[in-house]
């Protein structure tokens, strides 16, 4: 049986440590559907903000808005992993990411005694994006082709005024990955993007990356608790880490080498994935180095 006060015993150093630092967090993936698991972040979430510690969530939401897609006759389309996103698809990315799924994880974090806010990219101002650019050469012996993805934005410069604002006052700022051209566009940006770059903007001790997976794997699928700059090279050029772990690993390199204090890749299919991450000796994910 679980020893409770030796758990408790465990983080206290960790509490004392992190009080009064800031923690991005990207939720997504399964945690974001299962119920159980959406009320877990909730508590956990809210349990680091009376502890002294300042969680900012930035989520994604990609299944939900496919099923909206879906609803309304709208076929998705992806290149590299891209969500290809026209006018009529940036209606829908925009309302299920910063009205229904945004409003309900603001609900669910309040309902735990939390004091959450919600808020896009949009909001004061926070991010600015501009279009971005897919090149894609699947044969070396023929020109790049250039993709056009729509209204699918790369951030140019985040201003976290509001989110130091609203984490000052008690609040735990909920954030949807959309973003504001200089000409007023709207633009759809990828969640662990935004994640990075507002865990840069706001100088965060940590940059929590939920995944569905334990973190990254070495070449005999055991999981690695650390791991630096050196190595996730040498895993790349392996093909150890590859496919949609590969941008979390450049958005946590490049995270850390503007000055955030740790990345953490987690499994957000485990239960309370976040405590045990943050607040025990042995940690349940990858933290990644440089």
């Amino acid at each position: 049986m679980t020893n409770i006060p030796d758990i408790l015993i465990e983080s206290l150093p960790y509490i004392r440590r992190f009080s009064g630092k800031t923690f991005v967090i990207k939720y997504g993936g399964h945690a974001m559907v299962d119920e159980q698991l959406k009320e877990d972040f909730a508590r956990d979430v809210t349990l680091m903000k009376f502890i002294g510690l300042n969680p900012v969530v930035v989520h994604g939401g990609g299944p939900q808005i496919n099923q909206m897609l879906d609803r309304m006759g709208i076929l998705p389309r992806f290149v590299r992993g891209m969500r290809l996103t026209d006018e009529a698809t940036m209606d829908v990315v925009e309302m299920v990411l910063g009205g229904k799924l945004n409003k309900a994880i603001v609900s669910q974090i309040n309902r735990h005694g939390g004091r959450a806010v919600g808020l896009s990219g949009k909001d004061g101002g926070l991010i600015t994006a501009r279009k971005m650019q897919i090149v894609l050469q699947e044969d070396a012996n023929k020109p790049p082709e250039i993709i056009d993805p729509g209204l699918v934005g790369e951030v140019t410069r985040v201003t976290p005024d509001i989110v130091n604002t609203l984490t000052a006052q008690g609040f735990i700022p909920i954030i949807a990955p959309v973003g504001a051209g200089e000409g007023g566009e709207t633009y759809n940006i990828n969640a662990d993007l935004v994640a990075a770059r507002i865990a840069m903007a706001l100088g965060a001790e940590r940059l929590i990356l939920m995944t569905d997976v334990d973190g990254v794997m070495d070449p005999s699928d055991k999981l690695i608790t650390s791991i630096d700059a050196a190595t996730i090279g040498q895993l790349v050029a392996a093909g150890c880490i590859s496919g949609g772990m590969i941008p979390k690993i450049e958005y946590a390199l490049e995270a850390l080498r503007s000055g955030v204090g740790k990345v953490q890749i987690i499994n957000g299919t485990k239960r309370h994935a976040i405590l045990l991450e943050l607040f025990t000796d042995s940690g349940v994910g990858t933290e990644v180095i440089l």
